[in-house]
């Protein structure tokens, strides 16, 4: 299969990629990221431990991983009508948080929205890129606060 466009030439930005590293325990970094998206507009209906799946199922003996299903309930909706239902099958829009070693923990996202574009799921349109910034700017707003 080839793929429609060439991952080796996208840059960061285009897929809205954030990170940030917290110097804290595992589980305080996950309570402090739920905290200020919630802060930033973002409710967390979603959340779960990768990690602890795998270590539980294969024995995969992962470090801490957690993931946090973040959304915006206003942008949400108009980025469904906006793909006639499209986007819901990338929803929530996670942010993730794991452990690089003890005390130091990496906190990830990248931008669903975006990513939707690239791939063709949602138009490149005004309104379409009217969510691409409102969403940016929200987590702008938390990843300044992390």
């Amino acid at each position: 299969m080839t793929l429609p466009i060439d991952p080796s030439r996208l840059d960061p930005d285009d897929i809205g990629a954030k990170q940030t590293t917290l110097e804290m325990d595992h589980e305080a970094a996950i309570e402090h990221v739920r905290e200020v998206f919630t802060d930033a507009g973002f409710g967390v209906p979603v959340e779960f431990s990768p990690s602890e799946l795998l270590n539980e199922k294969v024995d995969a003996d992962r470090d801490p991983y957690y993931v946090l299903g973040a959304c915006n309930p206003a942008v949400a909706d108009r980025a469904l009508e906006a793909t006639d239902g499209k986007l819901g099958a990338l929803f929530p829009c996670n942010v993730v948080v794991w452990e690089e070693e003890p005390g130091r923990q990496r906190v990830y996202h990248v931008s669903i929205m975006r990513i939707a574009r690239l791939v063709g799921m949602a138009p490149d349109d005004d309104e379409m890129a009217d969510i691409v910034a409102e969403t940016g700017e929200l987590v702008d707003t938390a990843f300044e606060e992390l």
